[in-house]
């Protein structure tokens, strides 16, 4: 019982030492004395003791004020008051302020020791009570943290769990255990029949869940449905009151998805009258709106298993071929079109490297990912002679798509056509020629009058367009037949000063203001000069060709990360935008063009071909009534060469 370790502070130096050496000592107790004030509260501060003895006056200052800021330190420490003589008023104070007991000089051994028995049994007894009151808070506190962990172990099946029998089960065998109930169970309703029937329950016996069923009218759970608001019941004997089955106490909470009541949470006492708290109903009101959750999740789900499925049946069976990788790379889907035209065979594809599974260099260029960026379309050759046209979408979020059309057929359709147009017009030169010499010798035959040489005038007008046509159907035919392959390193910004001395008589019979901003260190790029002027020329002639009197046409260039963009831009009337995706197709003219306007509608496929026989791109960007600007980008010509 001894052994405490005790700590006298007193300004008698003697009285303090007679304490420490000849009364606590030898009753087993560790003493320390400290006559000064700022030492004393140091040691106290720094290892509490068991006991203070102090006296009313220190040599630096108040004991009493001492005490008083210890105490709110460290409440539970017992102090006893000493003092050179007997002052009823200043113990009276003393024990007001908190103090265990009081001793005075002259003391006797027993006087000293019975004091400190005394504020250590005090201290005993202030211990075993705070012990006693920390062990019923930590009661209190652990049914909360109980509740709060059921509660997350619950949100975490919400969120990780797709089984609904699962989550709901597990939501009402929380209700049951954090409220002390006797059963539990979870209504929903039934849309066909207007009754609630159990999708869950605890302590309820199996045929009574499967075969119970609940009016919505004149019932507790149909009030809850229809108001929406919870309902707590409580009777000393068990009551048959709006529930269909005996009750003492009960609890009522419904389960809300998007603001509409879908069923009821319940807990309840049949056999008991174990009352349900305040905290009982907020934790079966957070239990349900985990459960409206997990119900909602689990339609959701339905819905969109459902739509998964049919869009996996409609990808599967679809004649185009389908292919989505990841942006590592890694295949995600593959349809059946897709793996017969790539020979796949194996089952258990997908997650792995799409270049481990495809051979196909052209589909993996146009995965590759340079091109990820922006949507892609290119042509595919299989060695079986087939030929798709694939386009490359990039999916937010997922990876990238390649869609496969066979367009095998097409392609030699085009190859019939091009073999067609190239005969036709190769025997279309030669009368055509004839006829427009022909036409010219009619004048020195002899006079023609007025209206004869009008006739004349527009023989020649239409031989000449018929002509026009002829030379550009040519071009292209030789364009897309890659006959002009052959190509060497070509300065660009000579081939478009070359285009525009060419139009010079054009631009200044127009009156157009022609800018140019094209730098002479431009690097040079790999190309075929002729198509390239044809290129600048076709660009520039549009834009004279449809832009108003004094009306301003910019050619600019510049080099950026290996390619030069060449963009050709003009004040003119614009295209209108349901145009724009088709002016670069063959014969096709804008709707805005008047019909007047001489043209052949191949100038723009003839440039798209050049593009696509450079390794280039091009665009247009146009508005109506403020201009259009063509954008080409073509690559610079590799320095090694």
């Amino acid at each position: 019982m001894a052994n405490e370790n005790i700590v006298i502070v007193i300004n008698h130096a003697e009285i303090g030492q007679q304490l420490e050496q000849a009364v606590l000592r030898p009753a087993g107790y560790q003493a320390t004395f400290i006559a000064e004030r700022q030492p004393a509260e140091d040691l106290i501060r720094s290892n509490p003791p068991d006991l203070v003895i102090i006296s009313d006056q220190l040599i630096d200052g108040d004991g009493l004020a001492l005490v008083e800021q210890l105490m709110g330190s460290f409440p539970n420490l017992p102090f006893i008051l000493f003092t050179s003589s007997y002052n009823p008023d200043l113990a009276v104070k003393a024990l007001r302020m908190g103090f265990a007991d009081y001793f005075y000089a002259p003391f006797s051994p027993g006087d000293a020791i019975a004091a400190i028995k005394h504020g250590l049994e005090r201290r005993r007894r202030m211990e075993q009570w705070s012990r006693l009151e920390a062990r019923r808070n930590t009661k209190n506190l652990q049914k909360r943290v109980d509740g709060l962990e059921a509660l997350q172990r619950i949100g975490r099946s919400v969120t990780a769990l797709l089984d609904l029998e699962t989550v709901l089960t597990a939501v009402v065998d929380a209700a049951v255990e954090l409220t002390g109930a006797e059963e539990g169970s979870l209504l929903l309703l039934d849309e066909s029949s207007g009754e609630l029937y159990m999708r869950a329950a605890r302590n309820f016996q199996e045929d009574f869940v499967r075969t119970f069923r609940l009016p919505i009218r004149d019932t507790l759970a149909g009030q809850v449905l229809r108001t929406g608001k919870p309902i707590t019941f409580d009777e000393k004997t068990p009551q048959k009151i709006k529930t269909a089955y005996l009750v003492h106490t009960l609890i009522y909470v419904p389960l809300q998805v998007h603001g509409r009541v879908i069923g009821v949470l319940g807990v309840d006492n049949r056999h008991t009258g174990h009352p349900f708290l305040e905290d009982h109903l907020t934790l079966v009101s957070a239990l349900a709106d985990y459960a409206a959750i997990a119900i909602d999740n689990a339609r959701l789900y339905s819905r969109t298993e459902i739509e998964r499925k049919k869009l996996e049946t409609v990808l599967t069976h679809v004649e185009d071929g389908v292919i989505v990788v990841d942006y590592d790379g890694r295949l995600l889907l593959a349809n059946d079109a897709l793996r017969a035209a790539f020979g796949l065979v194996e089952d258990n594809l997908v997650g792995k490297p799409v270049r481990d599974i495809i051979q196909n260099v052209e589909l993996l260029e146009i995965l590759s990912d340079d091109k990820g960026m922006h949507p892609f379309r290119s042509e595919i050759t299989l060695e079986d002679g087939r030929v798709f046209n694939a386009q490359m979408t990039p999916i937010p979020d997922v990876g990238l798509a390649v869609t496969m059309q066979d367009i095998t057929h097409l392609k030699e359709l085009d190859r019939i056509k091009s073999d067609f147009v190239s005969t036709v017009s190769h025997d279309l030169r030669s009368p055509l020629t004839a006829i427009l010499g022909y036409v010219e010798l009619i004048d020195r035959a002899g006079p023609v009058t007025d209206q004869q040489r009008e006739f004349i005038r527009r023989v020649q007008f239409s031989v000449n367009n018929i002509t026009a046509l002829i030379n550009d159907l040519l071009d292209l035919g030789r364009i897309e037949a890659g006959f002009d392959a052959r190509k060497e390193i070509v300065p660009l910004p000579a081939i478009i000063n070359y285009a525009v001395e060419g139009m010079r008589s054009r631009i200044e019979e127009k009156a157009h203001n022609v800018v140019l901003d094209v730098p002479d260190h431009l690097p040079p790029i790999l190309g075929n000069p002729v198509r390239l002027r044809q290129l600048m020329g076709n660009l520039l002639g549009n834009s004279i060709k449809y832009t108003l009197h004094h009306g301003k046409i910019t050619v600019s260039a510049q080099a950026e990360e290996g390619q030069i963009i060449l963009r050709i831009s003009d004040n003119g009337p614009g295209i209108p935008p349901s145009d724009q995706p088709y002016i670069f197709d063959k014969f096709y003219r804008a709707s805005n063009v008047p019909s007047d306007t001489p043209g052949t509608g191949l100038g723009l496929a003839i440039v798209k071909s050049i593009v696509d026989n450079h390794q280039g791109r091009i665009w247009v960007d146009s508005t109506l009534g403020q201009g259009t600007t063509f954008t080409v980008v073509l690559p610079v010509a590799d320095e090694d060469l």
